[in-house]
């Protein structure tokens, strides 16, 4: 998979995110199977959202399916629908695969045990999967119904051309659903790492309204944005520290490369220390922003021309 680099220039939207990184950083998807309780319960919160929704597609997509647990959701709330689950990463890829050729994980059978009044049983065909980079999607333009993202857009460092490609790949009336973490995740954590060094450690997550921008940008319609914030607690900062790198870790290329020294490893736990709450747990925020879009019916034609749509001047 070549970076998005290596074909455009960057923009004012893009991080020095490396994508390669990314991959090495999800290559054993036991390490980050302890942040998967975040991840299950914003895909809840996402499934919510959709059920409000009326569509009935043939193919939908989901970008950043990881280990697979949202495919046989989206299946089974669209057993017409051809599912294609597409990452970056090629082992959490077969680490999907392996999941829908054997038994479910305990996970995901309670994931789908809460949204079962939502759906319709039956046989369904097992999702399709392909590697891929975000914004160089394998399919056609017009092809897909729905773009379903996860927690996975931050992880791109050209947001911008996400939009633009996911939108290429949409049908007329197609439907962009995703969540991505916001700049106020990890805040405490970042604070705490100002005592180590300037190196940035943790990734600079975009902000809603500039998420807003880029899709209107893009050919999206009146995009819908919003955002919540959660609060997860710890008892210890080794217990807080693992599960940040459950989550991906610091995949910037502006990251510091050489070991960290006891002592100033030793300023950053204090400073997370010092943040305990008075029953005694330490916070870490997550601001979950939530997106969703239409494409539209185009308003002009290949040449440039003004479509003029007579159903919407009837009397």
């Amino acid at each position: 998979m070549s970076p998005p680099s290596s074909l455009q220039p960057p923009t004012e939207s893009s991080a020095p995110i490396e994508l390669e990184r990314v991959q090495k950083l999800f290559a054993d998807p036991r390490r980050i199977s302890e942040s998967q309780f975040l991840r299950r319960e914003i895909a809840q919160r996402m499934h919510e959202r959709l059920a409000l929704v009326k569509i009935a597609p043939q193919c939908v997509i989901d970008a950043g399916c990881g280990e697979g647990a949202d495919l046989s959701v989206l299946q089974n709330r669209f057993p017409a629908a051809r599912i294609l689950g597409i990452d970056a990463s090629p082992a959490m890829l077969s680490e999907a695969r392996n999941r829908h050729n054997g038994a479910r994980s305990s996970m995901h059978r309670a994931l789908s045990k809460w949204l079962a009044p939502m759906f319709k049983g039956g046989h369904n065909p097992s999702p399709m999967l392909a590697a891929s980079n975000f914004a160089q999607l394998p399919l056609a333009a017009n092809t897909t119904d729905l773009v379903w993202s996860n927690l996975a857009l931050h992880w791109h460092p050209q947001p911008d051309y996400v939009f633009a490609e996911w939108r290429r790949v949409l049908r007329v009336d197609g439907l962009l659903m995703f969540s991505c973490f916001g700049p106020d995740t990890f805040k405490e954590l970042r604070t705490a790492c100002m005592h180590m060094d300037t190196a940035p450690h943790t990734l600079p997550f975009v902000d809603m309204h500039d998420f807003g921008d880029m899709l209107v940008n893009a050919g999206f319609s009146t995009p819908v944005m919003d955002m919540e914030a959660i609060t997860v607690t710890y008892g210890t900062v080794e217990k807080l520290l693992n599960d940040v790198r459950a989550w991906g870790g610091n995949p910037l290329a502006s990251r510091r490369r050489g070991l960290v020294g006891t002592g100033v490893w030793r300023r950053m736990v204090q400073a997370l220390e010092a943040q305990r709450l008075p029953n005694g747990s330490i916070s870490l925020s997550f601001e979950i922003i939530y997106g969703h879009a239409f494409r539209p019916a185009p308003r002009t034609t290949a040449a440039g021309e003004a479509i003029v749509r007579l159903d919407l001047h009837k009397k």
